[in-house]
């Protein structure tokens, strides 16, 4: 099937999620942020606890998965950003999609291995400046790309003055993918080979799904949906939030990322706003652009919260579109209906 499961974290897309989505025909995707935030060396020594992590959650994926392919997504953001791309490649892990920052150096930091490579990009001037920058300093093309939209979850790569409903209005998914494919289509020229382009942000029913491909897309990328699901690694709090949550409650955020993020509104984040929540100090120091002297919050503990259904203390990331999410329901079940196009 042609569908690509977000790399949600911290936490929420782990081997349960993972390993189901490629048992069931599509692409799973292990988030690779502070995955062994559950383990109990973490505190003492968390760059082990994540190695370990990571190559325990990628082997539990291939079971479940029955020895299918498995992505992780890394954020460029991170700190740690390098080594999980190292690691990653040591473990075996099939495909790593890098995003939150221009991947630059991925195809250095991959090379001589099996493991693909797929930067996520917000637009066609981003595709260009990616595909230009690996094929000039490494002679290498992206093994697929994923173009996100503005409506995606989590963080964005997109100014706030973009972020408006009137802008969201004007620049449609669908629109954006004829452009970039022009951006592709010398490299796939210059390799012999095709080099899918998977498009998300916003993509919820079996019609956004149809669009997407008929707009030119590959496949899809697809997020929030599956946090409503049996098999997502995150709290069922996490999972109900999602559930419950009207439109109205799904706004812009800044993140301590430097980037937007899209969230579901409550309490924590309400705090956020006034000031309450500011960090003492960096107990993860988990992301390169974050200072804790002038950090709204720590995200790293926030999204932690989060993911065990601590919403007095995190929150959940989402997508535009995760208001028509009424349910929680099967892996299964639910890449049937977004395949019934």
């Amino acid at each position: 099937m042609p569908i690509v499961q977000g790399g949600m974290g911290i936490g929420i897309s782990l081997s349960s999620l993972a390993g189901n989505v490629s048992k069931n025909g599509g692409l799973g995707v292990l988030s690779g942020v502070e995955m062994g935030c559950d383990y109990p060396e973490y505190k003492k020594d968390s760059k082990l606890a994540n190695k370990r992590a990571l190559e325990d959650h990628l082997k539990r994926a291939k079971e479940i998965s029955g020895n299918r392919p498995i992505g992780i997504n890394i954020m460029v953001a991170l700190t740690q950003y390098e080594q999980i791309v190292k690691d990653a490649v040591q473990a075996g892990v099939d495909i790593i999609f890098a995003g939150a920052g221009l991947p630059l150096t991925l195809p250095e930091l991959t090379k001589n291995s099996l493991t693909k490579i797929a930067p996520i990009i917000s637009s066609r001037r981003v595709a260009k400046l990616i595909l230009k920058h690996w094929w000039r300093h490494y002679k290498v093309a992206p093994d697929a790309i994923v173009l996100e939209g503005p409506l995606a979850g989590g963080h964005l790569g997109f100014k706030n003055e973009d972020l408006t409903p009137e802008r969201l209005l004007e620049q449609p998914l669908p629109e954006m993918i004829p452009g970039v494919l022009e951006e592709i289509k010398p490299y796939e020229e210059l390799v012999g080979r095709k080099i899918p382009l998977i498009a998300g942000g916003g993509i919820t029913t079996a019609d956004d799904v149809r669009k997407t491909l008929e707009a030119g897309a590959d496949a899809v990328q697809i997020g929030s949906r599956f946090v409503a699901t049996e098999e997502c690694d995150a709290a069922l709090a996490f999972k109900e939030a999602m559930v419950h949550a009207k439109q109205s409650d799904i706004e812009i955020i800044v993140s301590p990322a430097g980037l937007p993020g899209r969230a579901i509104h409550n309490p924590f984040l309400e705090e956020v706003s006034a000031g309450l929540r500011k960090p003492k100090s960096c107990p993860i120091n988990c992301i390169k652009s974050c200072d804790y002297k002038t950090a709204p919050y720590c995200i790293g503990l926030a999204l932690i919260a989060g993911k065990h259904g601590d919403l007095d203390n995190g929150y959940v990331f989402s997508g535009a579109n995760a208001y028509q999410i009424t349910e929680i329901t099967t892996v299964e079940k639910l890449m049937n209906e977004l395949m019934d196009i």
